[in-house]
C-alpha cells in the first residue's frame, strides 16, 4: 500500500528569501522616513523665528509715524507730496533705524544680520537675513490712495541660511 502523502508544515527556501527581501524594503523605507523627520526637525522652529522677527520688524514700522516730522507741511493735508517718494535706505546719509522717524525711511532697510532697533546685532539671530520695501506707488486700500498720500505698502522678508523664507504684509494710513 501506498502512503498517503502528508502535507508539509513551513516555507520553501524561495517563500523565505522573499519574505526577507520584502521585509527589507519595509525597514529600509521606514529608516529613510524616520530620517527624513529627524533632518527636517528643526524646520518649524526656523520659520516660527523668521515669523517672529518679520512680526518684530513690521511692527516697528507701523509704529512710526506716516509723515516725515521733520518737514513743514500740514500732516495728512500737505503730506501727499512728501511722502509719496519714499527714499530708499542707502540714501540717507548717516541715518541709522534709531534715528528713524517715519515709515519711508524703512525703504529699502538691508539687514544682512538681524539687529534691535537701536543697531546692536542680535547673534543668536545670525542666520536670518531681513529686507524691507516699503511700496507708494499705486496702492489702494477701502478707497485710500498712495497718490493721495493716503497710504503704503510695508513688506517684510526674513530669510534663514537654510533656505526658509518668510514674508509679510501690512498698510499704513494717513490718518
Amino acid at each position: 500500500m501506498n502512503k498517503p502523502h502528508r502535507k508539509s508544515c513551513g516555507f520553501t527556501l524561495i517563500e523565505l528569501v522573499l519574505a526577507i527581501v520584502i521585509l527589507s524594503i519595509g525597514v529600509t523605507a521606514f529608516v529613510a522616513l524616520i530620517n527624513q523627520t529627524v533632518r527636517h526637525s528643526a524646520d518649524p522652529m526656523v520659520n516660527s523665528q523668521a515669523n517672529a522677527i518679520a512680526q518684530a520688524y513690521l511692527e516697528e514700522i507701523m509704529l512710526s509715524n506716516f509723515c516725515d516730522p521733520d518737514l513743514t507741511s500740514d500732516c495728512p493735508t500737505d503730506c501727499a507730496a512728501a511722502c509719496n517718494v519714499c527714499t530708499a535706505f542707502s540714501s540717507q546719509v548717516g541715518e541709522t533705524r534709531a534715528t528713524f522717524d517715519d515709515v519711508c525711511d524703512y525703504n529699502s532697510l538691508p539687514d544682512n544680520i538681524v539687529r534691535n532697533r537701536f543697531g546692536t546685532q542680535i547673534t543668536p539671530l545670525n542666520d536670518y537675513t531681513v529686507t524691507v520695501q516699503v511700496d507708494d506707488s499705486g496702492i489702494t486700500l477701502y478707497g485710500l490712495s498712495s497718490n493721495n498720500g493716503q497710504v503704503v505698502r510695508i513688506d517684510v522678508n526674513v530669510t534663514h541660511a537654510n533656505g526658509a523664507d518668510v514674508s509679510i504684509s501690512g498698510y499704513k494710513t494717513n490718518f
